[in-house]
């Protein structure tokens, strides 16, 4: 219990700093990551290094406006995905990213495509993307009856889903990348899965 009153505690820092739609996203996943972090196999110290990277990134959002990027976490390895119409802000967002500190490991996968190339036409909006990997990450859950907890999924505007976490086994791994990829709309799984027990 303890253990879940110190990820709540953690949780609450996080939203402070957060834009107010993030903030409301947040309360209503709270209860599920919470509980999903309270059995994950790592540390609450662990967590509330993530928790704190994540404040650092949301104000770096914040600052550059990039309500149109999202992030995952784990083990101080951040992942990141975007898509950008304007070239100032997409670099801005990546040097306040990439300058922040505690980062082990940054998968940077924001792109910049300018308002009128004719390729947008063609994408999905922002929250049609927001929507997939949320499909995925439920998808996962539920396809593995709950005991993959130690992964995040998010994905980008052109179809691809990305999933960080860790695996115990090559076999487990791959268990979450088939998984990931069985969704409508999921053009490819990009893994930055670590495997060790």
């Amino acid at each position: 219990m303890r253990r879940i009153a110190s990820l709540i505690a953690a949780a609450g820092a996080v939203m402070v700093a957060t834009p107010a739609r993030a903030q409301f996203m947040d309360i209503l996943t709270a209860p599920k990551t919470l509980i999903e972090r309270a059995v994950e196999a790592r540390s609450v110290s662990d967590i509330a290094k993530d928790n704190a990277i994540v404040v650092k990134v949301n104000a770096a959002m914040a600052r550059q406006g990039a309500i149109k990027a999202s992030t995952e976490i784990y083990e101080q390895r951040l992942l990141v995905t975007g898509l950008f119409d304007d070239r100032a802000t997409h670099d801005a967002f990546q040097r306040d990213v990439k300058a922040v500190e505690g980062v082990r490991k940054l998968y940077w996968h924001v792109t910049y495509l300018a308002e009128n190339d004719p390729r947008r036409e063609t994408l999905p909006s922002w929250s049609d993307t927001l929507a997939i990997a949320a499909k995925a990450q439920l998808r996962l859950t539920k396809a593995a009856g709950g005991k993959y907890v130690n992964f995040r999924v998010t994905g980008d505007s052109y179809g691809n889903l990305y999933v960080i976490g860790r695996a115990y086994t090559k076999e487990e791994a791959a268990d979450i990348v088939a998984a990931l990829r069985e969704g409508d709309g999921v053009k490819k799984v990009v893994s930055t899965i670590e495997i060790r027990p």
